[in-house]
């Protein structure tokens, strides 16, 4: 391979994602990069290419940077496992794979773990390397650093991004004298992300935990690790490998965090053996998915124009309801996010009802046959939360809980209950309104907007719809959206770190990245089509989001 394939884009909700497809094998193997990325930086690195390259002689291998890092959008910094996982089915649905491998290393196994477990019928196989099962230690889970280490790790972050002081060579020791490889790294963690979303990823990643996931995991599953790898610890890939059934446990020697340095030829080796030896199952019966369960309890009763709203909510977020009782309704989702912000806005539409819900939401493997109906297990758990819950109060598990870290959401401790049948105690926690950041105003104009499934789905369309008028603002934003600059200012804050004006200036800098690639329109009639009135400002702002001048950019794209 003579340079790097072509960069393409592709939307997850209004979200660009970058992604590129090379390789001549007959299998799709999708690549989950950690932390942070940056795919055309990839090519810059001997050492990846010759491992991509030896991987895509046994499969079509597909790249892509996640939402906020490297060339897919960045007017979003955090994000949940969930619409990590959007962007797996996105590009996988752009390239048209049906089915691939995940390839997750490092903080990218936990939505690949995750993944397999939601959509084992996309999933030919999991393999990881240098996984870890959560990020803050704890009593069963000892190898994880402790706050104090994390903390130091922000320091670092905050005060050297990208350079020496952040220690990078104790990710790829083999390479450590290597100034040259250890220059390319430094460039290549700046170009996937700026100093406060490297944060922002950093402390989310604190807060994942996918323990409790992990026997949910039917596909088959390869896990690789070297023995004295400093960033994670063997001790961990064994922890997790026990409770992945049938999962194959490979410990290699070295230190080096990183796949493609070190003895990269038997990483190569065991994963070609397993992608081209193993047999998995044509389809699944069970799979990972979320339950909400909401109790209607009303003076006279829920009208039945409440109990439609309820519906059109459910079927806003993509979910399904499977079930209904007197004054019950069962629905399930696609994952833990969408289901918790469905229940706080049927908790706000109810109350202007007269009508208050409890809401429990878990999260369970259960068989496909149960997106129809609940199991009497599931039935008798959903009960108990029920009875635990005050009206307008919205519990979940802490399942749903670890896996909900990045959504700016903010929970409150709640006495556990036990199962019916099994005694098992499980934690609940209650969602705490008063520091909701993403429920979504009932007042949006819905002639200018269609019903999409979060506050950010309706802001960027609001945006890109008054994308180039110079005088749209925050005023008009608010306006639009149905809630006051007081609001939105919180919410967008917690939801992407920016605020409402940094979000449409963002917002407006990725449309015209886009338009100059498409190489349809000059630098100053992407500057007006855009909201700028001056492109002499405009190529400032563009340099500043994106490190690069558009000029730049164009001769980049012209030489590529």
């Amino acid at each position: 391979m003579n340079r790097k394939p072509t960069t393409q884009y592709t939307k997850s909700g209004r979200i660009n994602i970058a992604y590129q497809v090379f390789g001549t094998g007959a299998v799709d193997l999708v690549y989950i990069p950690g932390w942070v990325s940056n795919i055309d930086w990839m090519w810059g690195c001997p050492e990846l290419v010759d491992f991509l390259e030896e991987l895509g002689k046994i499969a079509r291998v597909i790249l892509f940077d996640k939402r906020g890092t490297g060339l897919s959008d960045r007017i979003v910094e955090l994000s949940t496992l969930e619409e990590r996982m959007d962007d797996i089915r996105a590009v996988m649905d752009a390239v048209g794979s049906e089915k691939a491998v995940l390839f997750g290393h490092s903080e990218g196994g936990s939505v690949s773990a995750l993944f397999a477990a939601t959509y084992p019928n996309r999933t030919i196989s999991l393999i990881t390397f240098g996984v870890f099962a959560k990020r803050r230690y704890a009593p069963d889970y000892p190898w994880a650093p402790t706050d104090e280490e994390r903390q130091s790790v922000y320091s670092m972050i905050e005060n050297s991004w990208g350079g020496g002081e952040m220690n990078l060579e104790s990710l790829a020791p083999s390479k450590a004298l290597d100034k040259k490889f250890m220059d390319w790294l430094a460039n290549y963690f700046r170009s996937g992300a700026s100093p406060s979303a490297a944060m922002v990823l950093t402390k989310m990643n604190t807060e994942v935990d996918i323990i409790d996931i992990l026997d949910s995991i039917n596909v088959p599953t390869l896990l690789l690790q070297r023995t004295n790898d400093i960033d994670v610890k063997i001790e961990e890939g064994r922890f997790i490998a026990e409770r992945i059934k049938g999962a194959k446990f490979v410990e290699l020697e070295g230190n080096d965090h990183l796949f493609w340095v070190g003895n990269t030829e038997a990483v190569l080796e065991e994963m070609r053996a397993f992608i081209l030896n193993i047999e998995p199952l044509k389809s699944y019966e069970k799979q990972l998915f979320t339950i909400v369960s909401a109790r209607l309890s009303s003076p006279n009763g829920a009208d039945e124009k409440c109990r439609e709203k309820v519906r059109e909510l459910v079927m806003q977020y993509r979910g399904k309801i499977i079930g209904h009782k007197v004054n019950t309704l069962i629905a399930v989702f696609e994952g833990p996010s969408k289901a918790v912000h469905c229940s706080i806005d049927m908790s706000a539409a109810m109350r202007k009802c007269n009508t208050h819900l409890t809401i429990g939401v878990h999260i369970t493997e259960g068989a496909i046959d149960e997106l129809h109906f609940v199991s009497k297990k599931t039935d008798q758990f959903i009960e108990s939360m029920h009875d635990q819950a005050k009206p307008n109060q919205i519990l979940i598990t802490q399942t749903v809980k670890y896996l909900l870290s990045g959504s700016g959401l903010s929970f409150i401790q709640h006495k556990p209950i036990n199962e019916k049948i099994s005694g098992e105690s499980h934690l609940l926690y209650l969602i705490n309104e008063r520091a909701i950041p993403a429920a979504q105003s009932t007042h949006i104009n819905q002639q200018k907007l269609l019903q999409n499934e979060s506050l950010l789905e309706n802001v960027l369309q609001c945006i890109d719809i008054h994308l180039g008028d110079e005088a749209f603002g925050v005023d008009k934003l608010c306006k639009e959206i149905g809630i006051s600059e007081r609001q939105l200012q919180r919410k967008l804050k917690a939801i992407t770190n920016k605020s409402p004006n940094q979000l449409i200036s963002s917002v407006r800098l990725h449309r015209a990245k886009e338009l100059l690639m498409d190489q349809q329109k000059n630098i100053s009639e992407v500057a007006f089509t855009t909201g700028f009135s001056n492109p002499s400002y405009f190529s400032k702002c563009f340099k500043r989001e994106f490190g690069m001048a558009p000029s730049d950019l164009i001769q980049e794209r012209i030489s590529a």
